[in-house]
């Protein structure tokens, strides 16, 4: 009597069966409700190549997908609105408290009157645009002169060791401390001013850089010289789209080191061919004793500072971290 043939097990190695998922998520928006769905297809083979990519494309467009569809989150603006009006309450509440003279301590109808005094001689508007004008192109300059040094120093070794804590200590200097060299060099002109906006965002820039390319890893160069890359395609094409968050941190705060070193020079060097900025303004505020024109100055140069930030870096920022998959779960 034949016997039956025993049965063989099939090794799961051998077996290559897809493994499919859905994963559905509802999206709120407003009052409408959306359902989509993500598939990651898992295949299991002896490879595992193919596994890590599927994996990784899969995780990517979850990822991906529930931040494209966050719905908008109104306390963005009615927060900082709210911590706005508060402040305005507060500021109201000390000056009825009549602590200091109403000439020193200005309320806050008192310099909204003075804002629309200054609107109708124009000054306001020339202020404004002379200081914002002054303060960009400054700005834009830096960053065409400190990107690329930038890339130098972070690769190469040498120069590095020799100029990297001199720019350290630049970064460290207070910009306000060029303004009578600048004057002594450049006179009473617009050149005075734009020198004290290098040397103040120049360093930030270029350690921020820096920074960015040293966070970089090692994996990214070994590929570059695999595929042939030159010196000049490693850093534009390898190194600096890399180096971004870092680079993008180092250009906020030379942005920052750039407005308040403008702010310092119009202060001080007054006269000449220097037009008339906000650091204008203010000086003259403090010149005739007034406050509220040194509260209204104040407050532009606060505006415009926030306004650059809202309007340049943060949406910038905030794609930079979309693109890699860093903004989910952060409280942006």
């Amino acid at each position: 009597m034949p016997s039956n043939p025993s049965p063989v097990a099939e090794s799961p190695e051998t077996t290559e069966s897809p493994l499919v998922e859905a994963v559905e998520t509802k999206v709120s928006t407003g009052s409408t409700n959306e359902s989509t769905k993500v598939h990651a297809a898992l295949t299991r083979s002896s490879t595992g190549s193919a596994d890590l990519r599927e994996l990784e494309s899969g995780l990517d467009s979850l990822q991906s997908d529930a931040v494209r569809k966050a719905r908008v989150d109104w306390s963005r603006v009615l927060l900082p609105v709210a911590a706005v009006v508060v402040l305005i309450i507060i500021w109201q509440f000390y000056v009825s408290l009549g602590i200091k003279r109403r000439d020193q301590v200005p309320g806050p109808m008192d310099v909204l009157e003075q804002f629309g005094t200054l609107w109708a001689e124009g000054s306001l508007q020339e202020a404004v645009w002379t200081s914002l004008q002054r303060g960009l192109l400054g700005f834009l300059i830096s960053v065409a002169i400190a990107t690329p040094v930038g890339l130098l120093l972070a690769q190469v070794a040498p120069l590095r060791r020799a100029f990297g804590p001199l720019i350290s200590g630049l970064q460290v200097l207070p910009s306000v401390a060029w303004v009578p060299a600048a004057i002594i060099w450049f006179g009473l002109t617009d050149a005075t001013v734009y020198f004290v906006v290098f040397m103040g965002a120049i360093p930030s820039i270029i350690n921020g850089l820096i920074s960015g390319v040293d966070q970089i890893p090692p994996q990214y160069r070994s590929v570059g010289t695999v595929l042939g890359a030159s010196r000049l395609q490693m850093a534009v094409q390898i190194i600096l789209p890399a180096a971004l968050p870092g680079y993008l941190s180092g250009l906020k705060q030379g942005w920052a080191f750039s407005w308040r070193s403008l702010m310092a020079a119009e202060i001080i060097a007054v006269g000449g061919t220097i037009g008339f900025g906000l650091g204008s303004m203010l000086n003259q505020g403090r010149d005739l004793a007034d406050m509220t024109i040194v509260m209204s100055a104040i407050l532009l140069i606060l505006a415009v500072g926030i306004l650059i930030e809202l309007l340049v870096f943060a949406p910038i920022e905030k794609r930079l971290l979309q693109r890699r998959g860093l903004l989910a779960g952060s409280t942006r």
